[in-house]
């Protein structure tokens, strides 16, 4: 799971810098704990410049913490991160709203549009703030303009994170655990013996290996969408609408020149025929770094 830093939850809020300076102690320690877990608590490059009091920006408010405190605050918000904008799966096309209030381009933005699709990400937020309260509500206005209800967990308490963060298994730390997750928890998907093969001589990025986990979950529950004829069922069909129609589905097939002048690349082991290959346009699509997750298509019931 990752953890967002809630950029809306600092609202130039605190009456003082001693009150700002007990909250920013309490995220600093909930940062410390994620990494305990082996888990990180993601910033946005614009929060070193947010409003703290009605006079203090970030920059000046730290100044309230002693030397070392002060230094590990503005290397986290300013220099090392992790930036969930450099890695973010929503963008400006997006339309999430609270309560009125458009919050694409915001952490609680990026956090509703990876609940909506699947992808294990919350927030942590400021005490006090205007949203010490969980979930937080978000729409997501579609394409037609219906609205569809998320809910993005929070947190701002660090026993409460610790307590989560415990129970939760620990994340992936290589390729081959996300090979051997992949083939025990997905059974019905037949996996190439050189499927994860690409990945080994990259760098391991987590973030890689769990979109590659939710896409496979998507095909995973495709696959079981079907009636005793072999007919996709209403829960299928809400999948394929969802996931793999229109400009921004995680799914496509491969344009007609690609599968002309890529037809050996877009050949791949037959799982189960010795010497067999399977033609498989069609891919989900993961980025930063940009990889494909290559399947044979139509899924079916057999």
């Amino acid at each position: 799971m990752d953890l967002l830093i809630n950029d809306l939850s600092l609202h130039g809020q605190f009456a003082d810098l001693a009150a700002f300076r007990d909250s920013i102690r309490r995220i600093m320690l909930i940062r410390a704990i994620a990494r305990r877990h082996m888990h990180s608590l993601y910033c946005h490059r614009g929060l070193v410049n947010r409003q703290v009091t009605a006079h203090d920006a970030m920059p000046s408010a730290v100044q309230a913490l002693p030397l070392n405190e002060q230094r590990a605050v503005m290397s986290w918000l300013s220099q090392h991160g992790p930036f969930w904008d450099d890695d973010r799966l929503h963008d400006g096309g997006d339309w999430y709203e609270r309560v009125g209030d458009i919050v694409t381009d915001t952490a609680l933005g990026e956090a509703a549009h990876c609940a909506f699709h699947g992808i294990d990400r919350a927030l942590v937020s400021l005490d006090p703030s205007d949203f010490i309260h969980d979930p937080v509500a978000v729409e997501r206005v579609l394409d037609d303009g219906s609205r569809a209800a998320v809910d993005v967990r929070n947190y701002w308490a660090p026993t409460t994170i610790e307590a989560h963060l415990a129970a939760t298994p620990a994340p992936l730390t290589c390729w081959l655990a996300l090979e051997k997750l992949s083939i025990t928890r997905f059974e019905n998907l037949e996996f190439s013996e050189d499927a994860f093969q690409p990945l080994r001589a990259q760098p391991f990025k987590q973030g890689v290996a769990e979109r590659i986990l939710t896409c496979l979950e998507v095909l995973h529950r495709l696959k079981q969408c079907f009636d005793e004829d072999g007919s996709r069922t209403e829960a299928g069909h809400h999948l394929y609408q969802q996931h793999f129609v229109g400009d921004k589905a995680w799914f496509s097939d491969s344009s007609a020149t690609e599968k002309t002048e890529f037809k050996d690349e877009l050949s791949f082991p037959h799982p189960d025929e010795s010497g067999g290959r399977l033609f498989c346009s069609w891919h989900g699509k993961v980025k930063s770094p940009q990889y494909r997750l290559h399947f044979s298509w139509p899924v079916t019931a057999a």
